[in-house]
């Protein structure tokens, strides 16, 4: 369903560009503090065409990086608080499992990070969790304040809350211009509006927004295979709705790591999926692919075959995400090197979900020149050279 018919009006405090859920919680924010604040978003609403879509996102307080760890328990907060706000139930909480080769730096970093002693060998995590076999040398740490977000649920009520507080939401909008200044013009296939203040979270489009900023971010869409997996007998493998998420660390067929969900999606299918995938254009992902262009599905089965013996090995069902990503995998959060009124948010590398209410919050402060509430040292643009050309 399309966002709400509002009044067309030209002038705002500030415009968000990009109504997915990094967008969404930045304009949540900002009308929470009383900004005139208008969001816009190219498709209509619902859509399946960014990152924000679909039922379940993991959300977990481990992290090996301590400027991400640092955030969740602001995360956490923050989650709560929309739930009290819209009276809508957004988290499950499953647990999560870290897979590993014992001795694995990554792992001990996530162990260390969750200030938890106990690693489990096979036998305890089969003990504990029936439906996984770790290989010969491997153990697992749990998370266990980790859970499951309901996504759509999520980017529906942080919309809502950001309406109730007198935002303007405008979907089916196309931008097709930004003209910088002290007052900054954004065109859309729609209208002309003004604001002094545009925050810019337009995921896997961000990149071509920016060029014509004259900066040249180094962006990169991936196309995603999100498949699900089908329970070769309902309840046997152990996993099903009320099974933990998994998320494996250092395992030498699977660099980029594989992460699962319990069946919450489909009944009796486990969300399972690569996180890694192919590069793309955001306008040209739904080009068909060949079996060979899509290395991840071989990787998956063979992987459940030795992991997840109760799922069937081929997938039952198949879905497309899009993620952007940074060469070091960390977001971009901070104003354009040129042009201070306008702030980027970029970036979130399939793992931004989860963090989307501090980001938001941290995307209005930088907006509003306030005091960022986190450490933003790892997100500047800056530490890409050579990013800004002539507009």
């Amino acid at each position: 369903m399309a966002a709400p018919s509002q009044p067309q009006k030209a002038t705002y405090d500030v415009i968000v560009i990009g109504a997915g859920i990094q967008g969404s919680f930045t304009a949540y924010h900002l009308a929470q503090r009383h900004k005139d604040t208008l969001l816009l978003e190219q498709f209509l609403l619902p859509h399946s065409r960014g990152s924000s879509h679909g039922q379940s996102r993991i959300i977990r307080s481990a992290y090996p990086q301590e400027y991400y760890s640092s955030m969740m328990p602001d995360s956490f907060r923050l989650w709560q608080q929309l739930e009290a706000e819209t009276g809508t139930t957004l988290y499950r909480q499953t647990g999560l499992v870290l897979l590993g080769p014992a001795g694995d730096t990554e792992l001990e970093t996530y162990r260390r990070s969750l200030g938890v002693d106990q690693v489990l060998d096979a036998a305890a995590l089969a003990q504990r969790f029936p439906g996984f076999r770790l290989q010969a040398g491997q153990v697992a740490v749990v998370d266990s304040t980790a859970g499951v977000l309901f996504a759509d649920r999520a980017l529906r009520a942080v919309q809502e809350v950001f309406r109730r507080h007198g935002g303007t939401l405008r979907d089916g909008e196309k931008v097709l211009r930004i003209e910088p200044g002290a007052t900054i013009t954004v065109t859309t296939t729609a209208g002309v509006y003004k604001a002094p203040r545009l925050i810019i979270t337009a995921g896997p489009w961000t990149g071509a927004l920016v060029e014509q900023l004259g900066l040249r971010l180094p962006l990169q869409p991936l196309r995603i295979d999100v498949c699900y997996w089908r329970e070769k007998q309902p309840g046997s493998a152990g996993l099903g709705s009320v099974g933990p998420c998994f998320l494996t660390l250092g395992l030498s067929q699977a660099p980029h790591g594989i992460y699962g969900l319990p069946s919450i999606e489909y009944p009796g299918l486990m969300k399972v999926c690569h996180h890694h995938g192919c590069p793309t254009d955001p306008e040209k992902r739904d080009q068909a692919l060949s079996s060979a262009a899509r290395p991840d599905v071989a990787l998956l089965s063979s992987f459940i075959s030795s992991y997840l013996p109760g799922l069937e090995t081929q997938p039952a069902v198949m879905e497309t995400c899009l993620y952007t990503n940074t060469p070091d995998e960390d977001f971009i959060l901070d104003r354009h090197p040129k042009f201070s009124n306008i702030v980027i948010g970029a970036g979130f590398s399939g793992h931004g979900f989860k963090l989307a209410p501090v980001v938001g919050k941290l995307l209005c402060e930088l907006s509003l020149d306030e005091e960022p509430s986190h450490n933003m040292a790892h997100f500047a643009i800056s530490r890409f050279p050579g990013v800004l050309g002539a507009a």
